[in-house]
């Protein structure tokens, strides 16, 4: 079964880290630019989703959101969560760690663009 979502080895490291720090976890996608598009990590339920996010699925134990426009235009990838060396903008919680969490993306196959079809679309979180 494909998941929307997925999360490197080294990422989910530092969701662990932070989760032993901060308690339980959340993401959002948001569609910005720069660094407003990178996936934000908040302790779950600091982040308010609302009707135009879609939950992709979770990561590490934690919930994944992404906002609607973003989902339209990325729905055809697989995202993948991964951790790079630096750090970025905003108020994501792996910023003091040297860090930052980056989306990488494939595109689905055709035989997973048809079981996700059969799936039917995710529910707006609203």
């Amino acid at each position: 079964m494909v998941n929307r979502v997925e999360i490197t080895e080294a990422a989910a490291a530092v969701v662990a880290r932070l989760e032993a720090q901060h308690g339980p976890l959340m993401f959002h996608q948001s569609g910005g630019c720069c660094d407003g598009s990178a996936p934000m990590c908040y302790p779950a339920g600091d982040f308010r989703v609302g009707p135009q996010d879609v939950p992709l699925g979770e990561i590490a134990g934690c919930r994944f959101y992404i906002g609607a426009a973003q989902f339209d235009y990325w729905r055809h990838t697989q995202l993948i969560i991964d951790v790079v060396p630096g750090r970025g903008s905003g108020f994501s919680l792996e910023a003091p760690e040297g860090v930052r969490f980056l989306t990488r993306s494939r595109v689905f196959t055709d035989d997973e663009v048809t079981e996700l079809a059969a799936r039917g679309e995710p529910e707006r979180a609203g």
